[in-house]
């Protein structure tokens, strides 16, 4: 399972390795970091991914315009788990709104409650139709 993880504080890329350590490690998940909308946008349209967890405040391009442009290119459309940095439970409004206009699926508050997150496979629904 690709995944594709977009934060721009390099300690979140340890926090993901760390927590999702068996599943890499046995090749039951792939996980990609990028540190910016720019690295993320060479993860190509069609390279299989089936997650997208995106920081919505972003230096330069912002995780929102990133999830944009996701929406438009990619045709399978995978899962978006939004996070934010704000203290609280949620997000500002006008970014969760913006991010629901968009296509976001979950939104996660840092510092991330993992026991929350849970198996990345949970956020992935299969959309393909069976081969019978």
């Amino acid at each position: 399972m690709k995944n594709v993880a977009v934060d721009d504080e390099a300690q979140m890329k340890q926090l993901f390795d760390a927590r999702f350590r068996r599943e890499l490690s046995n090749g039951e998940v792939h996980l990609t970091f990028a540190r910016s909308v720019e690295e993320a946008l060479n993860v190509k349209p069609g390279s299989g991914v089936v997650l997208i967890l995106l920081a919505i405040n972003l230096p330069g391009i912002s995780g929102l315009e990133l999830l944009r442009r996701t929406r438009e290119t990619h045709l399978h459309r995978p899962p978006a788990v939004m996070i934010t940095a704000y203290p609280g439970a949620a997000p500002l409004p006008a970014d969760r709104q913006q991010a629901t206009r968009y296509g976001a699926d979950v939104f996660l508050t840092k510092p991330i409650a993992f026991k929350r997150l849970g198996k990345l496979s949970e956020f992935v629904v299969d959309d393909e139709p069976s081969a019978s």
